[in-house]
């Protein structure tokens, strides 16, 4: 089932646009605020956006671009502003389309499965270039070897990010130290558990500079380590 993720304020819209898609056989998530927080980790498996440019957080041309900057799915604008110079910025900073409110909602069906039917089309003939992996407030690229949280780039050293690209590929999995020792050095652990310890803790500890508590690689006790 197709995932669409809907970043409206007004809730009515909002729940109008939500039921309308869910009888077209969509799954639905609403974010009514804008908060890019809170948006990053619902982009995970999300095949199409539809965003409102008047957010409570923030400007949705801004809003746009940084979705776009982290993955490569569809952009839908539906909003109040039907002037020529907001349709053609929507449009110049990565949105795919632009429908202005009020709208007729089986137009609003039709694009949508129209974006989702053409962006499937291009995926199937194309190259898999998509690299980012999202988690929660958690981005990894693994094509640039780049890590960030909560939208703030953080520097691991090469076996950190492979520490940590290693646990988000095969998520809710838990791996032992000697097991992520073997997968990441290459070797057999032999007793080298504690390099894993440290480096675990050095990663927690650049994560809880920027995003404190945050809980995303989860201690086993006894077994190892995880990330949910």
């Amino acid at each position: 089932m197709e995932k669409i993720l809907i970043i409206e304020d007004d809730q009515s819209i909002a729940r109008l646009q939500k039921d309308y898609l869910e009888i077209n056989g969509y799954e639905v998530v609403i974010e009514n605020t804008g908060d890019f927080k809170k948006i990053l980790p619902l982009l995970e498996n999300t095949s199409l956006v539809v965003l409102d440019l008047m957010l409570p957080s923030g400007d949705g041309i801004e809003l746009c671009k940084r979705i776009q900057s982290l993955k490569d799915i569809p952009i839908m604008i539906v909003s109040a502003k039907n002037q020529d110079m907001d349709i053609v910025l929507g449009l110049g900073v990565g949105a795919d389309d632009y429908m202005t409110k009020p709208f007729s909602t089986n137009e609003f069906i039709a694009r949508i499965k129209a974006q989702i039917r053409r962006y499937n089309k291009m995926q199937g003939s194309a190259s898999y270039d998509d690299a980012n992996i999202i988690i929660r407030e958690m981005v990894i690229n693994e094509m640039t070897k780049t890590f960030s949280i909560a939208g703030v780039p953080i520097e691991l050293t090469p076996k950190e990010f492979e520490i940590i690209l290693l646990l988000a590929k095969n998520r809710g999995r838990v791996f032992s130290k000697e097991e992520i020792y073997e997968r990441v050095w290459k070797y057999d652990s032999l007793g080298d558990a504690f390099t894993i310890t440290v480096h675990i803790k050095r990663i927690r500890e650049k994560l809880d500079a920027v995003l404190p508590d945050n809980h995303l690689i989860e201690t086993v006790w006894g077994v190892g380590y995880k990330i949910m």
